[in-house]
């Protein structure tokens, strides 16, 4: 009799430990984030160039080697910008500027805070300027991020999100470098998140 009690209890308790284990989320995280764009508009043309300010949306994906380290992949769309001169419109371009982040997380709790650095690659296509003005297209930069996850429902998290990222071309007219544009720009971030 003690021996089927003590065999019940057992597959009681591991049928439990293994129930908690399914339920627990995996190493994946997954955010939609509203990012909003603030342009550097750094310029050492004579043209006073500047990009418009605008608000985007950006996908990211992020990988937990460890509780407390992960690798993130920040995505979006290509997005286009009006690029001024002076404060004039003088064209566009659109630019896709993937971001890939090592993060250190550090829970306090009931929030999740994290800071990040990394590398972003920017592609500028769909460029429409005046005739004999280029740019180039790839910028390579740092970028550099802090944050916090806060929980709102099981595996679900509310995220606020800071990034400092470098993008920046060189400007020339009729072959000769007039200089360089650095976009430069400060996205803040609010979204959800999703652990599995």
């Amino acid at each position: 009799m003690q021996k089927t009690v003590f065999a019940a209890a057992l597959c009681a308790l591991l049928s439990t430990a293994a129930l908690a284990q399914s339920s627990a989320p995996g190493p994946w995280l997954v955010r939609a984030r509203a990012v909003h764009l603030d342009s550097a508009n750094g310029d050492t043309t004579p043209l006073s160039l500047s990009i418009n300010n605008k608000w985007m949306p950006e996908l990211d994906i992020s990988y937990f080697f460890t509780p407390n380290f992960a690798a993130e992949l920040v995505l979006t769309v290509p997005q286009k910008q009006t690029l001024s001169a002076g404060g004039t419109a003088i064209g566009s371009f659109k630019h896709l500027p993937p971001t890939l982040t090592l993060q250190y997380h550090a829970p306090q709790g009931n929030f999740t805070p994290y800071v990040g650095a990394g590398l972003n690659y920017t592609r500028l296509s769909s460029v429409n300027l005046p005739a004999g003005v280029t740019v180039d297209r790839n910028s390579f930069g740092p970028a550099l991020q802090v944050g916090v996850d806060i929980p709102v429902a099981k595996n679900m998290v509310l995220n606020f999100d800071l990034k400092k990222v470098y993008i920046r071309t060189d400007v020339a007219a009729g072959g000769t470098k007039l200089g360089t544009f650095k976009v430069d720009p400060v996205l803040f971030g609010i979204g959800l998140g999703w652990k599995f």
